[in-house]
């Protein structure tokens, strides 16, 4: 990956639905070339998908809970049954298995906390776990999808 590359991912997390044309006049390459440099990009499973960031606002879906959850069983068949009981809830848009005291990290999103403990509750009646504890976000500071490329 070089510079033009980096240049093309840049502006198309920016806004995915550039015109081709428009996006190879910004970083200095024919259309032909733009377009073949984002199909081998996508060919090499750099660029996973396009997809359309929604407003959590406007779909009344404000509330970000980060729940901590720690097992006592940490075998293969216990991991592959929560693999695909957290698959069931769309609440969970962000699973993460860490390291030190906490074993998963889930960002849940929903409309407020009646929905939260409506969530909890289907959770722990599908899956043990020995401890779950949750935090609500005060406030988002920072939110973004798009990853550093470096090079600048």
């Amino acid at each position: 990956m070089d510079e033009i590359d980096r240049k093309i991912l840049t502006h198309l997390q920016q806004d995915s639905r550039i015109a081709v044309a428009e996006l190879a006049e910004k970083v200095g390459v024919s259309r032909t070339v733009c377009w073949r440099r984002i199909k081998a990009l996508e060919d090499a499973g750099i660029i996973r998908a396009q997809v359309a960031l929604l407003n959590r606002n406007r779909l009344n879906l404000p509330v970000t809970v980060f729940v901590a959850i720690r097992t006592s069983r940490h075998d293969a068949d216990w991991l592959q049954k929560f693999a695909e009981t957290v698959e069931g809830f769309p609440e969970i848009t962000e699973l993460y298995r860490m390291s030190g005291e906490v074993d998963y990290l889930l960002k849940v999103v929903v409309p407020d906390v009646a929905a939260y403990d409506r969530f909890y509750q289907r959770l722990i009646r599908r899956i043990d776990l020995a401890d779950v504890s949750s935090n609500f976000a005060m406030e988002e500071i920072k939110f973004t999808t798009a990853l550093p490329l470096g090079g600048g």
